[in-house]
């Protein structure tokens, strides 16, 4: 019989009172026994960590803000288990998830970082709520299994290895940003072998707004991923990254080409029809999904947003490969 590995179940939290209690109470549910449970307190001006206190959990309080990178980082300093299971301060597990992350390196020896998706469940009913969680739910189930990079809302890894990579870059990602992203690709380059659990799925409680949406997506995400493929000179084809994404975003840049000639010539819609029409059959599944579960009158704005999604991610990759070559360029002249 196999042995169970200890798990050290780290939460990073800032001002994070409204979803912890949630968060926690889920954890402390949990149907496997050989678990510790860390909030680390990444310089917050509420109460979350007398909260998390009060559940009897440990917690690590730092006097300043630092970013998630930091707190994780400071987490598995303290952690006694042999897994360090990552889990955001907004995320519910469900009784089973720390029993199958145990599973998922037991039954794989030659794992050595694994991470999930958020479900098809969003907790919000907003509009913007539930496209950005189904939408991040939709590109997980797509990816494959043998993963390229980490996540670390709901991300496992070995604390051997953790420590061998040299934990999150907490200098470079200073606020919520792409640190997870940036260490699976380290991990990777060491020879890694990283697991995406399409089974192993979360509830995220997140709200989301126009204004966070726009600021996490652009620049939490696209401009600094977009520094970090420009920088290593490789893109991988995973994720957000697949065939699929590009040629959708270089669609969409020629959607808007011919509305602009549209404006002088009309005969143009034609061609912003065909192209419209072919970034539907490009995203079908995707927009299936969104049928499935919220209705057709809900796959309508969703296609907008999705059209601005993929309109700002390919001008943040234009820009930074630009910036990137001018400064190259700078550089090669001294």
């Amino acid at each position: 019989m196999e042995l169970e590995p200890f798990i050290s179940v780290i939460v990073p939290a800032y001002n994070a009172r409204e979803h912890l209690d949630r968060c926690l109470d889920a954890l402390l549910a949990s149907s496997y026994g050989s678990l510790e449970i860390i909030v680390v307190d990444d310089g917050s001006t509420d109460d979350c960590a007398e909260a998390a206190r009060a559940k009897g959990v440990a917690v690590i309080r730092r006097s300043r803000q630092a970013g998630p990178g930091a707190a994780r980082n400071e987490g598995a300093l303290q952690a006694r288990g042999e897994i360090l299971f990552f889990v955001d301060a907004d995320v519910v597990v469900t009784e089973e998830t720390v029993g199958r992350v145990a599973g998922g390196f037991v039954k794989n020896p030659d794992v050595d970082a694994l991470f999930g998706s958020y479900d098809d469940s969003p907790w919000e009913e907003g509009f913007l709520s539930q496209y950005k969680n189904l939408s991040h739910h939709y590109v997980h189930q797509q990816s494959s299994d043998e993963a390229v990079t980490f996540w670390a809302g709901c991300g496992a890894v070995r604390k051997e290895v953790f420590e061998r990579a040299g934990g999150f870059d907490e200098e470079r990602y200073a606020r919520p940003s792409i640190e997870d992203i940036e260490l699976g690709y380290r991990m990777k380059s060491m020879g890694c072998r990283i697991l995406l659990d399409k089974s192993l799925q979360v509830k995220h409680l997140k709200k989301w707004t126009l204004g966070s949406l726009l600021r996490a997506d652009i620049l939490q995400r696209a401009i600094p991923w977009s520094m970090l493929i420009v920088e290593r000179a490789q893109a991988v084809a995973d994720l957000n990254l697949k065939w699929l994404n590009r040629v959708s975003s270089f669609s969409v840049g020629l959607l808007f080409v011919t509305l602009v000639l549209a404006f002088f010539q009309k005969e143009y819609l034609y061609g912003t029809a065909m192209v419209a029409a072919l970034l539907v059959v490009l995203n079908l599944d995707f927009y299936k999904l969104l049928v499935r579960k919220r209705g057709f009158f809900f796959v309508v704005p969703s296609f907008f947003m999705h059209l601005l999604y993929y309109l700002y991610s390919g001008i943040s990759f234009v820009a930074c490969w630009t910036l990137h070559a001018l400064s190259g360029r700078k550089r090669a002249k001294h």
